[in-house]
């Protein structure tokens, strides 16, 4: 359903058990096949899909506007990083090389090899890049890879397969069963046949396929919830803070793990801050996300939109405006402490509303901004804003979360890690490493002592 009008876009049949089962045979077949083939034409048909996307790069970004109601540049962006994770991870599959190990007697060698077949499941808020960040490592480092997208955009996720198979790679090496979660994902993550799950969701759901996969000792990576924190201290660039921080949280209709929903703010700046905010929340263009100008679209579902409802009370905050009539509009919202139920320690404070809605809160001093920023039992990503080196390192090092910037809101680049603390995830996704952690480390002594020795 096309969020920003509530009209039908496509109809997609959903994936069975049975349908998943099949899928994993399929998967393990073409993998035996892929694995075992020179890594450099690995790379060159990763390259050809990159070639692919990029070649078809409007036409995913236009699929994603109307299956997801994301604005139309975010969507280019989207795409174009599945094509950018690619080419990436291409680079690395003549890279990724084992160690060796000096030890008394012999030689010692390390060899990565591949895990067999990766269930991905992806969500809705960032259907392509995300769904490529397990994708592109997992079948560089030798992988084949199964993905189930979310049941609301399984859209862009069939055809990135349709261009896959376009470029040349292997039948059944990269196959997306769209499907709903308790019954086609389930199949995924209790599947015999699927040596490790990627899952990027809801902390909760998270936790029950953690449960599923340690039965099985199954690896896993998660990417779960956040509330992050954007900390502006009196010595920063106030108005830059100020300016930046609308499209921190409102970005992608604020349906994003890593928006900074928690603005912490020194309170001796705290009044002069909310000046400078106030007009930049109340311009923001709400509307068409197809128009080159919207910088905000809607929300995903009704149920999301009744969702960020109940943690606002009618008519509170700082407010920018939204469409009427079919869609699922909200406006763009600020809540202060001194609006009803919005302190520190009220849902809308402590709980991911995944909607376009944040607070404001003071704080007095450095200690009291770390107390409030790891006030949560998250711990995905953060701002720091200050024109001062050593308390950013400071701050850096005292707030827990795994991805900080400092006088910046940006969280993911293909080339870093990327991953949570606490119930925000476990493992690392993207960066130098991200093949390794589709791989198995096997260790080879060779004896060099002489047998009449």
């Amino acid at each position: 359903m096309n969020p920003a009008t509530e009209d039908v876009v496509a109809t997609v049949p959903a994936a069975t058990p049975q349908d998943i089962d099949a899928a994993v045979v399929r998967a393990r077949a073409a993998q035996a096949k892929w694995a075992a083939a020179a890594p450099a034409d690995r790379a060159r048909l990763l390259r050809r899909f990159a070639a692919a996307v990029d070649e078809h790069l409007e036409e995913l970004a236009r699929l994603e506007v109307r299956e997801a109601g994301h604005v139309i540049g975010n969507a280019r962006w989207e795409a174009g990083n599945v094509r950018d994770l690619l080419d990436f991870a291409a680079g690395g599959v003549e890279r990724l090389s084992g160690r060796q190990i000096p030890v008394p007697g012999g030689l010692n060698v390390t060899i990565l090899e591949p895990l067999g077949v990766v269930g991905v499941i992806a969500p809705w808020n960032f259907p392509m890049p995300i769904a490529a960040w397990g994708t592109a490592p997992a079948l560089a480092a030798g992988n084949a890879v199964v993905l189930k997208p979310a049941e609301t955009t399984p859209l862009t996720a069939l055809r990135l397969a349709e261009l896959a198979l376009e470029a040349g790679l292997p039948e059944g090496l990269f196959q997306v069963l769209p499907g709903a979660g308790d019954v086609a994902g389930n199949a995924l993550v209790e599947h015999p046949g699927v040596a490790k799950i990627v899952f990027t969701g809801s902390t909760r759901v998270g936790k029950q396929i953690m449960a599923k996969c340690a039965d099985r000792v199954k690896r896993l990576t998660l990417e779960l919830g956040g509330k992050s924190p954007n900390i502006v201290f009196a010595d920063a660039d106030v108005e830059a803070a100020a300016l930046a921080a609308p499209m921190s949280y409102l970005d992608n209709s604020g349906q994003d793990c890593c928006a900074r929903t928690r603005i912490l703010v020194q309170r001796s700046v705290y009044d002069r801050f909310l000046e400078i905010v106030r007009p930049a929340i109340e311009s923001v263009v709400v509307g068409d996300p197809s128009d080159e100008k919207t910088q905000m679209g809607p929300l995903i579902s009704r149920s999301q939109l009744e969702r960020v409802r109940s943690y606002v009370p009618s008519g509170a905050g700082i407010r920018g405006t939204a469409p009427e009539g079919p869609g699922f509009w909200f406006p763009p919202t600020l809540l202060t402490e001194a609006d009803a139920d919005a302190g520190p320690e009220s849902p809308v404070a402590t709980e991911e509303v995944f909607g376009p809605v944040a607070v404001v809160l003071p704080f007095d001093d450095e200690a009291d901004a770390i107390r409030l920023a790891n006030a949560t039992e998250y711990g995905l990503s953060g701002s720091i804003w200050t024109r001062d080196v050593g308390r950013a390192l400071r701050v850096s090092g005292a707030v827990q979360a795994g991805n900080l910037s400092v006088n910046s809101h940006s969280s993911v680049r293909y080339w870093t890690p990327f991953g949570g603390y606490k119930q925000s995830g476990l493992g690392r996704e993207l960066g130098p490493d991200a093949l390794t952690a589709f791989t198995e480390t096997k260790n080879v002594f060779i004896s060099t002592e002489s047998p009449e020795a």
